[in-house]
């Protein structure tokens, strides 16, 4: 799961447009698992928007380790002031 908190946090930081704006993790719509890291271990994480309905972002992210895929994920975030 921390896999999966890692593309949301960076997904986070990716849809949020003014300071101060807070988000919160509305659901997961996919998640898939392929391994697990091992400590020391460099992982990439990346994330891209694929909607965006005002304040609600549709994700896609994916951890990778030494050309080998983790973890992907679809999330939806919802971004604005609560």
């Amino acid at each position: 799961m921390l896999l999966v908190e890692c593309i949301a946090q960076l997904a986070g930081i990716l849809t949020i447009r003014e300071e101060g704006e807070g988000g919160f993790l509305a659901a997961i719509d996919r998640a898939e698992f392929s391994g697990t890291p091992l400590p020391g271990d460099l992982l990439s994480v990346s994330v891209r928007v694929v909607k965006a309905f005002g304040r609600l972002f549709m994700v896609e992210g994916e951890v990778v380790c030494d050309s080998r895929t983790l973890a992907t994920a679809r999330l939806t975030l919802g971004v604005g002031r609560l």
